[in-house]
C-alpha cells in the first residue's frame, strides 16, 4: 500500500448526496478481484450515456458532459469533494479500489458509511471528515476559482488552500493514521512480525511434529 503523507491536488466537486457503491463502481465491473483496472468505470453510469460492460473500448463510448469528471478543469483531480454518507449501499472493496485506480488518493464529505470509510483506510486512500458548512465553502470555492487545488497534510491532520488562507482541521484515529503514514496494510503490519512468526512456527515444529508430515 502507498503510504499517504502531503497530498496537493485539484479538487473535484461531486455535489451529491448518499452515493452508494453501486454508482462509484457498478455491479457488472466486480468480477475481478485484482486491484487495478477499475478506474475507467469509475461513476460508470454518470460519466458515460450508454450502458457499460467489462471488455468495453471506454475511448469510444460516449460521455457525459455535464457530468463533472468529464470537465477539463477537473481533468487529473486527486481529491474529491463529496456531500454526506458518501458510499453508502453494499461493501464492495472494489469502490476505494476504483477511485484509487483514477487517480483520486483523498475524498472529502460531512460523512461516510462506515464500511466504506474502513475499507478507505485498508487502501491507501484517506477520507476527510469535515462539517457541513466546511464542505459547502469548499464547493463554492470549487465553483469559483477554476483549478481548485487543497493541500491534505495527515501529519498535521489539516486541509489547506493554495495560498493559505483557509486551514481546516480533521479527526483520525491515531492507528489508521500511523498505518496510512507508513504505507501499512493488514497484511504489511503482519509480515513487520516475520521473525517471531517464524520462531512461533519452529517452535510448533519441535512441538508438535505430526503436524508437518
Amino acid at each position: 500500500m502507498d503510504a499517504f503523507t502531503v497530498l496537493t491536488g485539484v479538487v473535484a466537486p461531486l455535489d451529491r448526496a448518499n452515493v452508494d457503491t453501486d454508482q462509484v463502481i457498478p455491479k457488472q465491473f466486480l468480477k475481478s478481484i485484482h486491484r487495478s483496472g477499475f478506474g475507467p468505470n469509475l461513476f460508470d453510469a454518470w460519466r458515460y450515456l450508454d450502458h457499460g460492460e467489462p471488455g468495453m473500448n471506454h475511448a469510444a463510448r460516449p460521455r457525459n458532459p455535464d457530468f463533472v469528471l468529464n470537465q477539463p478543469r477537473y481533468e487529473k483531480a486527486a481529491i474529491l469533494l463529496a456531500r454526506r454518507n458518501f458510499g453508502c449501499g453494499s461493501s464492495r472493496e472494489h469502490a476505494p479500489w476504483a477511485l484509487l485506480d483514477y487517480g483520486f488518493r483523498c475524498v472529502i464529505a460531512p460523512s461516510f458509511a462506515d464500511i466504506f470509510f474502513n475499507n478507505c483506510f485498508k487502501n491507501g486512500l484517506l477520507p476527510v471528515v469535515l462539517s457541513e458548512s466546511e464542505v459547502d465553502a469548499l464547493f463554492y470555492d470549487c465553483a469559483s476559482f477554476p483549478g481548485f487545488q487543497l493541500t491534505v497534510d495527515l501529519d498535521q491532520q489539516s486541509v489547506r488552500t493554495a495560498n493559505g488562507s483557509k486551514v481546516l482541521h480533521f479527526e483520525v484515529d491515531p492507528f489508521r493514521k500511523y498505518c496510512l503514514l507508513n504505507g501499512l496494510d493488514e497484511i504489511g503490519l503482519t509480515l513487520r512480525q516475520t521473525d517471531k512468526i517464524r520462531a512461533f512456527e519452529a517452535r510448533r515444529r519441535e512441538q508438535f511434529p505430526w503436524y508437518f508430515r
